[in-house]
């Protein structure tokens, strides 16, 4: 088993590692206090046409896998950028997805070039305050008519809401109760996030404060059939083949910023000098800084698992699950590290890995929690009983 890079997918590192060096530590630090979306951060990425890494070649993009994107996105989360870099682009990786798998040449034709070139911005509306997890529960509306579509509910955790032009929308066709099974009845649609009918509102949280989190109330939103993705009533099944790759992009994602906290905690180890020696020499700063190495080794095989298997049409559902349970905790672990080796000069902002903790925590509450995670481990690849 090979698990070196290709000259491709190494030039793919090295390529975007020289756009992200150009947005330093200083750019970020601003855009973290400003809460200003980094604009120009995702136009480089746009000019460098990694925007459409994964979506087809006829449309303008790269047409390139999952394990290509979990490059990429490890290598813009162990810049400076982090989290808030990342997730400035990632809804571009596998937002898309339902519309390049299940959507018509029409739809295609229309949309992905927008979002390849980054004239277009998505943000992805299916997570709803009273439902969390319990994606089948969603009631956001979308009743037909002659016209169309008119939708009313409410979406929560949408981010870059406030930047976008266009939303995925998960919206339900067919009550609950009137299907035969709850995941039936949902229908995708992506349109066009019109603000006479969409009151976007900010939320404020805790960190990543560079790309934004939005409530979207929906209020009588029109949208046309031709914006309605495959049939009506299978959105939920659509939406589905996007979270295998969704999970290993965040596992990639939270091993980078572990990575890159790590290296800010080793260098601060070798530099600060305390009764007379630097603090790395001390076995109590070593050994957590060596196993947060060994787990973020780790969590990365397993990461690459994953995006093998989906890439090559294998099944990958637990392993991209068990990737993303293993990168969060390990990123998480290693940020925390992170600080405390920088002792009271952790908790100072000049450091940067207050920053980074506060970023790597989104990768263990999102998309899916740890708990859910074992509870599908416990059930896909032990055969205990579902549990929930």
């Amino acid at each position: 088993m090979d698990f070196s890079l290709s000259p491709d997918q190494q030039a793919i590192c090295d390529e975007v590692r020289r756009v992200c060096a150009a947005f330093g530590d200083d750019y970020w630090l601003e855009h973290d206090q400003s809460g200003e979306f980094p604009v120009d951060f995702h136009r480089a990425m746009a000019d460098g046409g990694w925007l459409g890494i994964t979506m087809p070649e006829e449309f303008g993009g790269a047409g390139l896998g999952a394990t290509e994107a979990a490059l990429m996105m490890h290598t813009v989360a162990n810049s400076s950028g982090a989290m808030s870099a990342a997730s400035a682009i990632h809804i571009n990786i596998f937002g898309p997805h339902p519309i390049v798998v299940f959507g018509s040449q029409e739809q295609k034709h229309r949309w992905l070039p927008g979002l390849i070139q980054g004239t277009s911005q998505a943000c992805f509306g299916v997570t709803e305050s009273d439902a969390g997890l319990n994606t089948t529960s969603i009631e956001t509306r979308a009743v037909r008519s002659d016209a169309g579509y008119q939708v009313d509910g409410k979406k929560i955790w949408t981010s870059t809401a406030q930047e976008a032009d266009r939303v995925m929308l998960l919206t339900r066709t067919t009550s609950k109760e009137a299907c035969a099974r709850p995941t039936d009845g949902m229908t995708l649609f992506y349109t066009r996030l019109n603000r006479d009918h969409c009151d976007v509102r900010t939320i404020p949280k805790m960190g990543r404060a560079a790309v934004d989190s939005c409530e979207v109330f929906i209020d009588g939103l029109p949208v046309p059939v031709e914006d309605r993705i495959g049939e009506e009533g299978k959105g939920f099944h659509y939406l589905l083949h996007s979270l295998n790759p969704e999970r290993i992009l965040i596992a990639a994602e939270a091993i980078g910023i572990g990575r890159n906290a790590l290296a800010r905690a080793t260098q601060y180890a070798k530099d600060r000098v305390v009764f007379d020696r630097p603090i790395g020499q001390n076995q109590s700063i070593q050994h957590p800084l060596a196993q947060s190495w060994i787990e973020l080794e780790a969590a990365w095989l397993m990461t690459m698992r994953a995006a093998s298997l989906y890439d090559a049409g294998q099944p990958c559902g637990v392993e991209a699950n068990a990737a993303k349970y293993l990168a969060a905790e390990a990123g998480f672990k290693a940020c925390t590290q992170a600080v405390m080796t920088h002792g009271g000069m952790g908790y100072a902002k000049e450091f940067h890995v207050e920053r980074l903790l506060r970023e790597v925590l989104i990768t263990r509450l999102a998309p899916i929690s740890p708990q859910l995670i074992l509870c599908n481990i416990a059930e896909k690849a032990l055969g205990l009983p579902k549990s929930y």
